[in-house]
């Protein structure tokens, strides 16, 4: 009680509402790979392609073979011109372009963590071992991505790679892996990832050709070969690079940029799905599975798998490794057809949305709670942040997170003496809370089951 001494009229405010709990964010992807501009290993926040390309640079410029064939008559005219151009390589870094799906596909906020620049021209797996190491004391990150894994020389090499990632994700308990398989043999992908921790990692396949151009300097192509068929010659234009030819010859400059620009990027799925968990997430919430979503700014996938081809991918009876596949449908484009983890015959853990929202809530409860650390161990103690809890439960059932006709049926919190706590796990310090959850689950298989009836009247 205050001590008053002065006579005269005095405010106190007295606080009547619960503690609330604050929901954590679902879809802040980590990504780990090479950029143009080697920043360190410091995971570094941006929120978009502009901050990306301000800190880290751009793409892996690509070297282009063109080969200009024309044909010239007796009066030194050309009379039919033709541009060829091919790639001799394909870069190993992907990190910019994953990226730029990425942010095609609904992402946001998102870190980046810079393992290394393009000098070397290789990728390691110790390089993106040590960027998972550099996310473990940062606490925002709940998706890690790894767009240039798939460079790596082996299965073996990039399993190694995800087994990391999937002891990390279990470590911390606050996020979770997105993989791509590697190759096309789903059985020795399998192979390679261990049996630990496989719920708290999705896998995605195939390839994606997408919409996007490779990055390349005008300065450094040029017309590698120029070859003359008919009666006359002209000068040859062989070495003239792009920034020259765009001074001297205009149309030619741009047939070249034309012909380079049929050139798509073909990228793992990674950045792709990590865009569309952020877009469902925003726009639905993090319990509704990242699938049957239009995947953005693709040509198509790679291989199109086939309903057959996919029942191997989707359930594995020998190793429970679930694949999600990307499909092509008529009249509905490319889709994620698949929200299964890696623990697919798992019953608890096997969809993508449960073990996310299992994360959601137990990170945003855990940060909440944190006021009680130290508090009486008390009754009035167990009633707020029981009620604390209950209430946001509660939010999340009205929403469409939990099943059940009421909340009764959708969830239960317990905490007390004789309870969930003895006499001895106070004397311990211990306040233990029990929270049950009826998770919704998706809607994986539809059965439509029809008959005859017989015509009554």
């Amino acid at each position: 009680m205050a001590n008053y001494k002065t006579p005269g009229v005095y405010i106190e405010e007295i606080s009547t509402l619960p503690a609330s709990i604050a929901a954590v964010e679902t879809a802040i992807p980590a990504f780990i790979g090479y950029t143009e501009t080697d920043a360190t290993s410091t995971p570094t926040r941006i929120s978009s392609l502009l901050d990306y390309e301000e800190l880290f640079g751009g793409p892996n410029n690509e070297d282009f073979d063109v080969v200009l064939n024309d044909t010239v008559n007796t009066s030194n005219e050309v009379t039919d011109r033709s541009v060829v151009v091919s790639m001799s390589t394909v870069t190993l870094f992907k990190m910019y372009y994953q990226l730029q799906m990425f942010y095609s596909n609904g992402g946001g906020d998102c870190y980046i963590v810079s393992i290394g620049d393009y000098i070397g021209g290789t990728v390691s797996q110790s390089d993106m071992t040590d960027g998972i190491d550099a996310l473990e004391q940062v606490d925002e990150p709940t998706l890690l991505v790894f767009p240039d894994a798939v460079s790596l020389g082996t299965v073996a090499e990039y399993g190694q790679v995800i087994q990391a990632s999937l002891v990390h994700c279990n470590k911390l308990q606050d996020r979770f892996t997105i993989a791509d398989m590697y190759g096309t043999d789903a059985t020795a992908f399998r192979g390679e990832l261990g049996t630990e921790y496989l719920k708290y990692g999705a896998s995605y396949y195939p390839f994606l050709n997408t919409s996007l151009n490779y990055g390349f300097d005008e300065g450094s192509v040029d017309i590698d070969t120029h070859n003359q068929t008919g009666g006359g010659t002209i000068t040859s234009l062989a070495l003239q690079t792009l920034t020259q030819l765009s001074a001297d010859e205009p149309s030619l400059y741009r047939s070249i940029l034309a012909e380079i620009r049929k050139q798509f990027v073909e990228l793992s799925p990674c950045g792709s799905v990590a865009g569309i968990y952020a877009r469902v997430d925003r726009e639905r919430g993090v319990w509704k599975a990242p699938a049957n979503v239009g995947v953005k700014s693709i040509i198509g996938p790679v291989i199109k798998i086939t309903h057959e081809q996919q029942e191997s991918l989707n359930v594995d009876a020998s190793t429970g490794k679930s694949i999600n596949a990307i499909r092509t449908f008529t009249g509905k484009g490319t889709l994620v057809w698949g929200a299964r983890t890696l623990a697919g015959n798992d019953n608890e853990w096997r969809y993508v949305p449960v073990r996310r929202l299992y994360i959601f809530i137990e990170e945003s409860v855990k940060k909440a709670t944190e006021f009680v650390v130290f508090e009486p161990n008390d009754a009035n103690t167990w009633l707020r942040t029981k009620t604390m809890i209950e209430n946001f439960l509660t939010t999340l059932w009205r929403d469409g997170a939990l099943a059940g006709a009421k909340t009764e049926d959708a969830f239960f919190v317990k905490v007390g003496l004789g309870e969930t706590m003895t006499s001895q796990d106070i004397l311990d310090g211990q306040m233990n809370i029990e929270i049950g959850l009826a998770a919704v689950r998706p809607a994986e298989f539809i059965i439509l089951k029809f008959s005859h009836k017989l015509q009554e009247s």
